[in-house]
């Protein structure tokens, strides 16, 4: 059933538009190569990406800054992985995946058709909780920044989802209203109870096939949004 009364579309970016999962396994598997780290790149990953999400929990809260979770995360992960790396060869990682991550730009599937789509009816934005510099060089080089009117980051102001601050930071800056705004995404707490919590509609994009058993609407895939707006 079509929303009625929607102006303002507010997207997640990584893991709903930008597809972070495989544009950071092509990243680590570069800069390993580069700098002749000798590890199964699968076996990395499978520790790697529960670990990031923790550290993220941890940035998100404000509990530690981005420099703790740009090593803290590498170094869990040599660990869970029995490989010994140097600190400064960590440091040297952490500072090659942020500056190689956006040299590949994979979208989610019909990511382009869906933004053309919306793009037509409804004012869109970006409301995200990267890093500054990344997140913009991510809409950037992957063509979609055009696509939104505003882009907002939790690093801008120093706050982040779920908080309900950038939300109403969001909103003022689109210029817009709590009741006609709607918050895709695919973090439940970040970007689906934060929004709720502030009283904006929302669109869970469930990319991991969680089957979160939840009231509010879902998608499995981007294309499937024409069924809501």
């Amino acid at each position: 059933m079509k929303i009625s009364g929607i102006t303002d579309v507010f997207f997640d970016l990584d893991h709903t538009l930008w597809d972070f999962d495989k544009n950071s396994e092509l990243t680590f598997d570069k800069i390993f190569k580069m700098n002749a780290i000798a590890i199964d790149l699968n076996e990395f990953l499978l520790h790697y990406r529960e670990i990031n999400f923790q550290y993220w929990k941890l940035y998100r809260d404000a509990k530690i800054d981005k420099e703790v979770l740009r090593f803290g995360r590498l170094r869990d992960t040599f660990v869970a992985a029995n490989l010994h790396v140097e600190d400064a060869m960590i440091s040297k990682l952490s500072t090659d995946y942020i500056t190689y991550l956006t040299d590949n730009n994979y979208l989610f599937k019909d990511a382009i058709e869906i933004l053309d789509y919306l793009s037509l009816k409804y004012n869109l934005h970006i409301l995200s909780n990267g890093f500054e510099e990344v997140q913009y060089r991510k809409l950037t080089k992957s063509n979609i920044h055009h696509y939104f009117k505003t882009i907002t980051n939790g690093e801008d102001i120093g706050i982040k989802k779920p908080h309900p601050e950038i939300f109403h930071y969001a909103i003022k800056r689109a210029e817009t209203e709590i009741s006609r705004s709607i918050m895709i995404g695919d973090g439940y707490e970040a970007d689906i109870e934060g929004a709720v919590n502030v009283g904006m509609d929302v669109i869970y994009f469930d990319t991991n096939n969680m089957n979160i058993k939840t009231s509010v609407k879902q998608i499995r895939g981007l294309i499937e949004l024409k069924k809501y707006l």
